[in-house]
């Protein structure tokens, strides 16, 4: 089993939510989060004064999922969050070692 965590623009949300249910994911969670990459956030301007925004809105995307499906997962988020612009996001793939279902007991990959 693996972990994937995805970290997006907002605004892609929607439309990687979509593509994954289509896919067949069962289940992710969403966190809306605060960072930023290498471009140390953006200048914006409001009322005519500049400001710098240092850390960005995020949403990061936790998904646990068979082996088998890594690459399809991953390759699905890449193709619905890429706008080609800097600020992307990042998609990250670790290691779970055990899965455990508290209602039932089950462990392992059926408790995903």
């Amino acid at each position: 089993m693996k972990k994937i965590e995805a970290i997006i623009r907002p605004e892609s949300l929607d439309p990687v939510r979509r593509a994954l249910e289509l896919f067949g994911c069962a289940g992710l969670m969403i966190s809306e989060i605060e960072g930023h990459g290498k471009q140390k956030g953006v200048v914006q301007q409001w009322r005519g004064e500049k400001y710098k925004m240092e850390l960005l809105p995020k949403i990061k995307i936790e998904i646990i999922v068979k082996n088998g499906e890594v690459d399809k997962i991953v390759n699905t988020i890449m193709e619905y969050a890429r706008t080609g612009e800097v600020g992307d996001g990042k998609i990250f793939i670790y290691p779970v070692e055990d899965a455990v279902k508290i209602r039932t007991g089950e462990k392992g990959e059926s408790a995903i």
